[in-house]
C-alpha cells in the first residue's frame, strides 16, 4: 500500500508539473512566432507601401512588373530636391509603378513627364501642403524668342499614359487678365496622356487653368479654380465629386470642350460636382463644332450667367451640333443652366452613359474602390 501511495504521489507531481510547463512552452512558442512576425514586417517597411492597409487610397495600374519609391524633399531629406529631378531619374520605357512621394512645400519649377515614362504617380502630403507652381503666360517669350502660346504655359505637363496624382496641387500664379486683355492664358496643368487618374488634387489658375487636352481621364474629389475656360481641351474625362470654383470678377466660363466630329468619343462628364465662386459664368462653351458637356446631380450656386451656355463664336451654328446636357441638377443657379433651347434636359436613359466610369472605359483601368 505504501508502494502504491509513493507511486501515486510521484505520478501526481509529474502531472502537475506538465500542466504548468505545457502552457508556458506554448506561450513561449507564440511569443517567438510573434517576434519573428514583427521583425519580418519591420524589414518590409523599406519597400514602398503599395500593399499596406491603406492601398485603396493609392491608384495602381495593372501591367507594370514592379514598384519603385522616389522621395522629394525641399530640405534635402529625400532622394531629390526637385520634382523634375525625380522624373528624370525614371528610365525611358519605364515598366514599373513609380511612386514619387513629395514632401510638404511649394516647388517652384516647371515639370514635364514625357510620353516615354508611363506608370508614374505624384503623391503629396495634402492639397494645401504640397504645391507645384510656375507663372508662364501665353504672351511670354520662350528660349527661342517666340511667344509660348497657351499649351506651353503649363506649370506641369504630362504626356505619358497611366499617370496618377493624389493629394497635391498644381498652380499657375500668373495674375488673372482684365477684360479684353490678350495673351494671358496661363495653364496650371496639362494632361495629354491616356488613362490618367487624379484624386484629392487642386488646380489653381485664372484663364485656362486645366488643359484636359487628349486621352481618357478620371478626376475624383478635386478642386479646380479659375475664371475663363478653366477646364478646356478635347479630352474624354469624368469629373466626380469635384468643386469647380470661379474667381471671375465679372464674366467667365467653366468648361470649353473641343470635340470636332460626331465620330469622336470625347467630352466632359461632371457628376455630383459643386459650382461655386464669383462672377457670372457660363457652365460650358462650344470650343469644338461638336462640343460635348454634361452635368449630372450637380449643385450650381447663384453664379450662372443668363442662358448658362455659350456657342463660342455665334456664327458657326454650333447650337445645332453640340451636345450640352443636364440631369437632375439643383441649387440657385440650376434654372439658368437650362436657359437655352439647345441645352438638353436629359432623362435617366440619355444621362446614364455620362454617369458611369465606362464613359472613359474605366472598367479596364480604374479599380472599383477608386471610382
Amino acid at each position: 500500500m505504501a508502494f502504491l501511495n509513493s507511486h501515486f504521489a510521484l505520478f501526481f507531481v509529474s502531472f502537475v508539473t506538465l500542466l504548468f510547463l505545457v502552457p508556458n512552452s506554448c506561450a513561449s512558442s507564440r511569443f517567438h512566432r510573434r517576434h519573428h512576425f514583427y521583425k519580418h514586417n519591420s524589414l518590409s517597411t523599406q519597400e514602398p507601401s503599395f500593399n499596406s492597409s491603406n492601398h485603396h487610397h493609392r491608384h495602381r495600374y495593372i501591367g507594370p512588373s514592379g514598384n519603385r519609391l522616389i522621395t522629394v524633399d525641399l530640405e534635402g531629406f529625400g532622394n531629390f530636391r526637385s520634382v523634375q529631378a525625380a522624373v528624370d531619374s525614371v528610365p525611358e520605357s519605364n515598366r514599373e509603378n513609380v511612386l514619387i512621394r513629395i514632401s510638404p512645400g511649394s516647388y517652384i519649377e516647371k515639370v514635364v513627364v514625357p510620353a516615354s515614362k508611363p506608370y508614374i504617380t505624384f503623391e503629396g502630403a495634402g492639397r494645401g501642403a504640397t504645391v507645384i507652381e510656375w507663372h508662364d503666360r501665353a504672351s511670354d517669350r520662350g528660349p527661342d524668342g517666340q511667344q509660348l502660346r497657351t499649351y506651353h504655359t503649363a506649370s506641369v505637363s504630362v504626356f505619358a499614359s497611366y499617370f496618377s496624382a493624389r493629394n497635391i496641387s498644381f498652380k499657375n500664379t500668373a495674375p488673372a487678365p482684365m477684360p479684353g486683355m490678350q495673351g494671358w492664358q496661363a495653364v496650371a496643368f496639362r494632361i495629354s496622356g491616356d488613362k490618367a487618374y487624379f484624386s484629392g488634387c487642386g488646380f489653381y489658375g485664372a484663364q485656362d487653368t486645366l488643359c484636359d487636352d487628349a486621352g481618357r481621364h478620371y478626376f475624383k474629389d478635386c478642386y479646380i479654380e479659375g475664371s475663363i475656360d478653366f477646364i478646356f481641351g478635347n479630352g474624354r474625362s469624368m469629373y466626380k465629386d469635384c468643386e469647380l470654383h470661379s474667381i471671375a470678377a465679372r464674366f467667365g466660363s467653366i468648361a470649353a470642350q473641343g470635340r470636332k466630329s460626331p465620330d469622336e468619343k470625347t467630352g466632359f462628364a461632371f457628376v455630383r460636382c459643386r459650382v461655386t465662386g464669383s462672377g457670372q459664368i457660363y457652365v460650358g462653351r462650344a470650343m469644338g463644332q461638336y462640343s460635348r458637356i454634361v452635368y449630372s446631380y450637380t449643385f450650381f450656386d447663384d453664379v450662372v450667367a443668363h442662358g448658362g451656355w455659350d456657342d463660342w463664336d455665334h456664327v458657326s451654328n454650333k447650337n445645332k451640333t453640340v451636345f450640352f446636357g443636364v440631369y437632375k441638377c439643383w441649387g440657385p443657379g440650376a434654372a439658368a443652366v437650362r436657359g437655352v433651347s439647345w441645352a438638353r434636359e436629359l432623362d435617366f436613359e440619355a444621362a446614364h452613359p455620362f454617369l458611369v466610369k465606362s464613359f472613359v472605359n474605366g472598367r479596364h483601368w480604374i479599380a472599383p474602390y477608386d471610382a
